[in-house]
């Protein structure tokens, strides 16, 4: 299996890791396994401190999550396994694993930095999906 498409699937897994932990920090906030077990008519409310932060973490995976995946399955379908797009995944992935106790903990601005390597990775995918580049060997 190329790494590119092992990150995929650890990315996926962090993904998971994503909701469980914005859902698990902000239950008792909003009323424990009774509210979550509820029908939850109306209005969710609101949750602050480290659980808005994780919600907020989250949000933001899953707003580069489907980026990233579509190019990986690209540069599968198409055969472009190079040093690029393997750089690219590991950036990506190492980089968001790095973001959500970043963001968790409220560190602001080393989290955007972090962020910032995360887009990275996603540009040399791109590039190396578009750019003929010499191909990975592990």
């Amino acid at each position: 299996m190329p790494v590119e498409i092992r990150l995929l699937a650890w990315s996926c897994l962090l993904g998971l890791v994503h909701v469980i932990a914005a859902s698990a920090s902000g239950l008792q906030q909003r009323g424990g396994y009774a509210w979550a077990a509820s029908n939850r008519d109306g209005r969710t409310p609101e949750v602050t401190g480290a659980a808005a932060r994780l919600e907020k973490a989250s949000k933001n995976f899953f707003e580069t999550f489907p980026i990233f995946a579509s190019l990986v399955l690209a540069c599968a379908v198409t055969g472009r396994h190079n040093t690029a797009v393997v750089l690219g995944a590991y950036l990506y992935f190492f980089a968001r694993l790095i973001y959500l106790p970043l963001f968790g903990f409220g560190i602001p601005k080393v989290r955007s930095i972090v962020w910032g390597v995360s887009i990275v990775g996603i540009l040399f995918v791109l590039w190396g999906l578009f750019i003929k580049i010499l191909p990975y060997s592990s």
